[in-house]
């Protein structure tokens, strides 16, 4: 997922440097959904995975 929000920057970066406003606007869009996205999944497996460790401990 990650990879799929660099890949819609850098498509995002090469549309405006070529004038392509619609396009680029709508990349940057969805490559900060996606980095967003992202960042949340990390952060609820983060927490599941240390409460599950944190139980395995007890």
């Amino acid at each position: 997922m990650l990879h799929m929000a660099l890949v819609f920057l850098v498509i995002g970066l090469i549309a405006a440097l070529l004038g392509f406003t619609t396009i680029a606007g709508a990349s940057f869009a969805i490559a900060k959904f996606l980095a967003g996205l992202f960042l949340v999944l990390f952060l609820v497996f983060l927490i599941i995975g240390l409460t599950a460790a944190r139980r395995i401990i007890d």
